[in-house]
């Protein structure tokens, strides 16, 4: 069972209207928890007060049947933890393989996804750079280019935007325009999303900004388990890949097995079966449509539930037989609307299987506002789980 700490102070209330409660501060010893199902328990020291908690859960099952992958056998991991134990493994496998970027060496990395590896690896297959990420991504470009296979780390996606040039016009391109002499296995990863108040320029979200570039793979984790199988994979992959990471999903807890497994970059994971209205979402996002899933089935209904992980290309045979079941369609992503994920999702569904669909496909997206630094405005701006609810009853009608 997967447990997320310092989730979103959201409650829902009787109407269902999503309110914005004052920023809370937790009293020494206690601390909010989520799981994978996205119940929230507020663990309190004191057990008088125990009883505050219990207006915050709800009574449903949010999934039919336990489709994670947790189970009595293997080992639990953060998600920072997860993808630090794929990234050793595909290291210690493939001695071509290594990671540039910011304090990724003895530092470990901002959110420690590398700590451990300079000692064990050595410098110059953990290497520190400098504050200049055009350079080297392009130094990491050009190390591919030449038989290695390198991870470069954004401190923060935001900062990537420094190395757009390199990421399109060579990361992207440099297959096709050496008429296949060169290959570009590079992973290309880091941090993103709406955090807890880290500013507009540390909450970028640039899945939009890349999915335009011809010749990359983008995938998305969300949960440890996902985390690690797409990290080998894309480390194995003879194509460029950026894997999205959310900055709030790294202490996401869950048990992987300890035997191998490596994910493929362009399947979509079924994450509850259901009948009545197909929901596409993906990274932080996936989270709280689990959290009004719980609501939907208290009101009776059934929605089939898909992280669709590969952003591009598309598992469009997956999402495909989940419209044909369902006829209904609601896409859920944290990235802008203008242009987002969501928007090229939509347009690929009505291209298609348009035939299928018994309603207009709604898109829930983060609003075209820079992020806010304020903690209740930021919680604006991005998709909550009422919002969630009220647009499935909307496509239920």
């Amino acid at each position: 069972m997967a447990t997320l700490f310092n989730p979103p102070l959201t409650a829902f209330s009787a109407s269902n209207k999503l309110h914005f409660p004052s920023p809370i501060s937790a009293r020494k010893g206690e601390f909010f928890v989520v799981r994978s199902d996205a119940r929230m328990n507020h663990l309190l020291s004191r057990g008088a007060q125990k009883s505050r908690t219990q207006k915050l859960l709800t009574n449903a099952v949010a999934t039919k049947a336990d489709s994670s992958t947790s189970s009595q056998t293997g080992h639990e991991l953060l998600l920072f933890e997860a993808l630090r134990e794929g990234l050793e493994e595909e290291m210690e496998r493939d001695p071509r393989v290594c990671v540039m970027g910011e304090d990724v060496g003895h530092y470990g990395g901002s959110y420690k996804v590398t700590k451990g590896l300079a000692p064990k690896f050595g410098d110059l297959r953990v290497l520190d750079t400098p504050i200049a990420e055009n350079a080297f991504t392009g130094m990491g470009i050009g190390a591919a280019m030449t038989g290695l296979r390198p991870i470069v780390e954004g401190m923060n996606m935001g900062f990537l935007l420094l190395a757009f040039n390199q990421i399109s016009n060579n990361c992207g391109m440099l297959h096709y325009t050496s008429g296949g002499q060169f290959k570009i296995p590079i992973v290309i990863r880091g941090p993103g999303g709406v955090g807890r108040q880290l500013g507009a320029e540390h909450s970028q979200r640039l899945e939009s900004y890349f999915q335009s570039i011809p010749g990359i793979q983008m995938v998305a984790c969300s949960t440890p388990y996902n985390a690690k199988g797409l990290m080998k994979a894309a480390i194995r992959s003879e194509n460029p890949v950026i894997l999205f990471e959310h900055v709030l999903l790294y202490n996401l807890k869950e048990r992987i097995p300890d035997e191998e497994y490596v994910l493929s970059l362009e399947e979509a994971e079924m994450v509850r079966p259901g009948e009545h209205v197909t929901i596409l979402t993906y990274s932080r996002m996936r989270y709280h449509v689990m959290q009004a899933a719980k609501t939907l089935v208290n009101k009776g209904y059934d929605p089939e539930v898909i992280d669709i992980r590969s952003l591009k290309p598309f598992d469009l045979y997956t999402i495909g037989n989940s419209v044909k079941k369902t006829h209904r369609v609601l896409i859920v992503e944290e990235c802008m609307r203008t242009g987002g994920i969501g928007a090229s999702l939509t347009a690929s569904i009505t291209e298609n299987f348009n035939d299928y669909l018994d309603a207009p496909i709604i898109c829930l997206s983060s609003q075209d506002v820079p992020t806010p630094y304020a903690g209740t405005l930021e919680e604006w701006t991005v998709v909550q789980p009422a919002q969630i609810v009220a647009a499935v009853e909307q496509l239920c009608q």
